[in-house]
């Protein structure tokens, strides 16, 4: 089964969060802070969204960082996503 966006939606996965501080120090599962550093899965089509002209800037496979409390988050077979508007994108990791 796969997620298709529609309007200027765009479905990501998180990166993996750091494991361990700079320090050395082990981290548990609750000190870790929710990673903003995600993975483009797939992309809307854009075009006419609430009147507005919207034109698609990110592709599936990029490497993306989001505002920290964007999107909606959904779980599909045992895998969860994000589901966020384009404008929640905040940069393109090159």
């Amino acid at each position: 089964m796969k997620i298709k966006p529609l309007g200027d939606r765009v479905v990501i996965k998180n990166m993996d969060a750091e494991e361990t501080t700079k320090g050395g120090i082990l981290l548990t599962s609750g000190a870790k802070e929710k990673p903003q550093l995600a993975e483009v899965l797939a992309v809307g089509p854009g075009g006419n969204v609430d009147g507005k002209e919207i034109k698609m800037y990110v592709e599936p496979g990029q490497k993306v960082f989001y505002s920290k409390y964007a999107g909606t988050e959904v779980k599909l077979e045992g895998e969860e996503y994000i589901i966020v508007r384009q404008s929640d994108i905040l940069a393109i990791v090159e």
